[in-house]
């Protein structure tokens, strides 16, 4: 009974924070199966399988306040869907830790552009003319993304967000939102190849529906979430979250002094932070100065 409640919250702040952030409950949860000793395969599935239930609760949440552009989502959903599916059925047979921390590298770079972007060069009129990404380039990238989620137990968020942040054209809550709503097409993929190469004998049902449980409290809370907090300050939240996750599979890989880590992490987070508190800084001062503005 412990061990399901934990489960149950497991699945609700990974949930919180894969609905407000647009990435992570694949992450969060599939690392706390493995702590469990659960196989990697295994793991994924049972994400994947609560994910069907999370991810659907989710998008009609972000629907409802608003947070997706649905055009991004048909061009996402199909390359992702077979990337997903090619991803769970040949999962046993990929070397998947060695190709890991390549992508780590890879997105925390770009989770530092997202960051540098958001907190210097964001513009308040950001966001209002739709999404630059064409139909060729949502294709690879819903393939990769697709791909990297099944095989890794999640990856289509930490892919797909700070790819989509990267570009001109979205605002942080509608990243988030669509990225969200997309997944659900992803998930019931990768669990229909996990049903394929895997079969359900192994699957836990009890812990799936924790996660499940947990996971559909915290999305309509999530949803709401993006859609009050200013879209410069969830790009530098997003931003940070992204280097400090793949900062952390980095290290994990090829740093074996682990007494260092403490030291690294605190540099990580000390930054971040002073990036979020420079961007509410500068939130305020905006707003301070439209009101300056109307009065006059």
């Amino acid at each position: 009974m412990k061990k399901l409640l934990v489960f149950a919250i497991i699945g609700l702040l990974a949930q919180l924070i894969d609905g407000a952030l647009g990435m992570a409950y694949g992450l969060t949860s599939t690392s706390m199966l493995l702590a469990f000793g659960i196989a990697p395969a295994v793991a994924s599935a049972s994400v994947h399988l609560a994910e069907v239930v999370t991810t659907a609760a989710s998008g009609v949440s972000h629907i409802k306040f608003g947070n997706v552009d649905k055009g991004l989502v048909y061009r996402l959903i199909i390359p992702g869907s077979i990337g997903a599916f090619a991803g769970a059925t040949f999962l046993s047979n990929l070397p998947g830790d060695l190709v890991k921390p390549y992508i780590s590298i890879f997105l925390l770079i770009l989770g530092a552009y997202v960051l540098f972007r958001f907190l210097f060069i964001y513009q308040s009129g950001e966001g209002k003319q739709g999404t630059k990404l064409t139909r060729k380039q949502s294709i690879p990238l819903g393939l990769i993304a697709g791909f990297a989620d099944a095989t890794g137990g999640g990856g289509w968020g930490p892919i797909a967000t700070p790819i989509l942040l990267s570009k001109n054209g979205m605002t942080a809550r509608k990243v988030v939102g669509t990225v969200d709503t997309s997944e659900f097409a992803i998930a019931v993929s990768a669990t229909l190849g996990f049903f394929i190469s895997l079969g359900w004998q192994d699957v836990n049902w009890f812990w799936v529906g924790a996660l499940m449980i947990g996971g559909l409290i915290a999305a309509p809370i999530a949803a709401w979430l993006v859609r009050i907090v200013h879209p410069q300050l969830m790009g530098v939240l997003v931003g940070g979250f992204i280097i400090l996750v793949n900062a952390r599979t980095l290290l994990n890989t090829w740093v074996e002094d682990t007494s260092s880590y403490p030291y690294l992490y605190a540099v990580i987070a000390a930054i971040w932070i002073g990036a979020i508190f420079v961007t509410i800084k500068k939130i305020a001062q905006i707003s301070s100065n439209k009101l300056v503005d109307l009065e006059s």
